[in-house]
């Protein structure tokens, strides 16, 4: 009988003091760590077939970083990027992976002195520790995250705080993996919540994720992991009654989430063999057409003094959308990106470059019947936030960044589109051998 193998390999991506902290503006140095900051490799292999699922405590990973990453190691350890999983868990503490107009540039020297080396480390580790392995699943609920489109009385858009009512999972899943004597080889904790409870800190942490980890780690002997799940409208549910903070609300809520996660943990009562599969698909959502020449040069005036944060992406979108008009580009249909499905028993991994507002992913896995769908955002790149259509008319921060991300707007259902191409997805998946 065949048995799932697994290796994991654990590496410290821990940039030096001074790094620019990116997630909040380009200006933000840290001063001190305050924990490590870790690249988690897992080594999956199953009758020949070998797949990587890799998670990262940094903020988000530019896709054509991930890219080169990839073909490193493609041509490192032979295994193809359509069976690679490379995920960002948000921390809003650690170096500058992301490069976006208004957060500042990708720190490549750290990217290539420490980054890129220490993941390809992780791999390394983890295909020489290959073990049997039996997975078990564990589900339960953990009220650390909140939706964070707070609406006030006095305005009629979102702005950033907690809003009770609003969407959110409560979900928390762990995937355990025992060897045949019994012993915990490594977890994955999945959650989809921001990583900002240290707000605009000077300290590089992982944030509340890390506190977690650590503890479930200690409970069962293992590796852990966090993979960050649709968070594009979630935040850490912090006492202070917002979705940032300092580091006294990374311990609080870290503490929360640590025991929640061992809590579930601790109902894993059988374990399993599986196997897996894994299928690289893409995911194509309409476009609508270039704004008028004459609203770009408008708004392009409007915005010309501002650099940092949104309002500098804001700038230059309508930068760009000139430019577009300037060299005779048409308008494109859609945009396309990839979408990594790894298979693992009855439970998928989704791959996703965008921040998903977290209905998207629950109405992913309500439609698939087969499987437990396990979306992931901030995956196999950096695209964005990727917003529902009923919140298009609250604005906000995310709306503002999902209709001007790129040259074209998505279209205004584009959230119907995204779970049409991942049921699309799935389905193909589940009819592969």
């Amino acid at each position: 009988m065949n048995k799932l193998l697994l290796g994991v390999g654990r590496e410290i991506i821990t940039p030096e003091i001074g790094c620019n902290l990116v997630g909040y503006r380009p200006d933000l140095y840290s001063e001190s760590v305050a924990d490590d900051l870790t690249a988690t490799a897992f080594w999956f292999e199953y009758n020949g077939k070998k797949a990587l699922a890799i998670t990262t405590t940094v903020c988000l990973i530019n896709t054509a970083l991930t890219n080169e990453i990839f073909s490193k190691i493609e041509e490192t350890f032979g295994v193809s990027k359509d069976n690679c999983i490379l995920s960002a868990t948000h921390t809003h503490s650690g170096p500058a992976t992301m490069g976006t107009e208004g957060w500042g540039d990708i720190d490549w020297d750290y990217c290539n002195s420490i980054f890129i080396p220490k993941i390809l480390a992780a791999v390394e580790t983890a295909k020489n520790n290959k073990t049997p392995v039996k997975m078990g699943v564990g589900r339960g609920t953990s009220l650390v995250g909140v939706n964070r489109r707070e609406l006030f009385h006095y305005n009629d858009y979102a702005q950033f705080g907690q809003n009770p009512w609003g969407c959110f999972n409560p979900e928390m899943t762990i995937l355990s993996f025992k060897d045949d004597n019994d012993k915990t080889v490594a977890n994955i904790i999945h959650y989809g919540a921001h990583c900002t409870a240290a707000g605009p800190n000077t300290e590089i942490t992982r944030d509340w994720a890390g506190l977690m980890i650590d503890a479930l780690d200690e409970a069962s002997g293992g590796i852990s992991a966090f993979f960050n799940g649709p968070e594009g409208d979630v935040g850490p549910r912090l006492s202070n009654g917002q979705t940032t903070g300092d580091m006294t609300y990374v311990a609080e809520l870290g503490k929360v989430a640590g025991d929640d996660a061992v809590r579930i943990f601790n109902t894993i009562s059988e374990y399993n063999d599986i196997d897996i599969n894994c299928l690289s698909a893409e995911v194509t959502i309409p476009l609508k057409p270039k704004v008028p020449y004459e609203k770009a040069v408008a708004e392009f005036k409007r915005y010309e003094q501002y650099t940092v944060n949104l309002n500098g992406m804001t700038r230059q979108h309508y930068a760009d959308v000139i430019k577009a008009y300037d060299n005779n580009e048409e308008d494109k249909e859609a945009n396309t990106v990839s979408q990594v499905l790894l298979r693992l028993g009855d439970v998928v991994l989704l791959s996703t470059p965008y921040e998903l507002f977290s209905e998207i992913g629950m109405r992913i896995n309500k439609a698939c019947s087969k499987y437990h769908v396990l979306s992931l955002a901030c995956t196999n790149g950096s695209e964005g936030y990727f917003v529902t259509q009923d919140q298009l008319v609250k604005g906000g921060y995310e709306v503002y960044y999902f209709q001007n991300a790129h040259v074209q707007e998505f279209v205004d259902n584009a959230d119907w589109h995204f779970l049409q191409e991942s049921i699309k997805n799935l389905k193909t998946l589940e009819e592969a051998k």
